[in-house]
């Protein structure tokens, strides 16, 4: 009997006690602190990951002129595709992002008109490739009636213009004319804002 009562009041006295309060509290602060870790965690495996997309798989970029309309308009959103080219060669008609040859600190984007080998020529407006007039369904509007080239396309480089070629600052402006491949750093897939658009190959078959 007296053996009860001291067990009886042994845990009263425990949990009456503010010691024995104690291993509850610290339990609900390594809780709250485990919490706060796992979230931490999940932000920086968020952001390591939106880094590695965004270095080595997808280039996000704002668009801040109107030189391609009306295929992408100014303040439109796109992405490009890094990996487009790692096992092909760009294509005539595809829109790309490169390094603008006279200040490699800013990005263009563009669309592939002649091709590295090529003869390029404009004649009242209309490209001629190796003599060849360009279908160019994709055009904002006619063209002005312009004379330029012959533009001897040399191994390895490429003739840009844009869609709004009465207002494009393009292979035809710049001091130098043609960019690397290497300068080419994504071909465009897609816009995502303002609206959904998919960029489809223009075919020149």
């Amino acid at each position: 009997m007296e053996e009860k009562d001291l067990e009886t009041a042994g845990t009263r006295d425990l949990s009456g006690s503010p010691e024995g309060k104690k291993p509850k509290k610290e339990e609900k602060q390594k809780s709250t602190l485990r919490n706060v870790l796992d979230y931490v965690l999940w932000i920086a495996v968020a952001v390591a990951i939106a880094l590695f997309v965004n270095s080595f798989i997808l280039l996000n970029a704002r668009i801040p002129s109107g030189s391609m309309e009306n295929t992408i308009m100014t303040g439109d959103r796109v992405f490009g595709f890094r990996l487009a080219y790692l096992f092909s060669d760009p294509q005539r008609g595809d829109i790309v992002i490169f390094k603008y040859p006279d200040d490699e600190s800013e990005n263009f984007i563009k669309r592939i008109i002649g091709l590295p080998g090529e003869t390029l020529e404009i004649k009242e407006g209309v490209v001629y490739i190796d003599g060849e007039p360009l279908d160019e369904p994709y055009l904002k509007e006619t063209p002005m009636p312009e004379n330029l080239g012959p533009y001897e396309i040399p191994e390895g480089y490429y003739f840009m213009m844009g869609d709004n070629r009465n207002n494009s600052k393009d292979s035809r402006r710049w001091n130098n004319t043609y960019v690397a491949r290497d300068k080419i750093l994504a071909k465009a897939v897609w816009r995502y804002w303002k609206g959904f658009k998919i960029f489809h190959h223009q075919s020149y078959d």
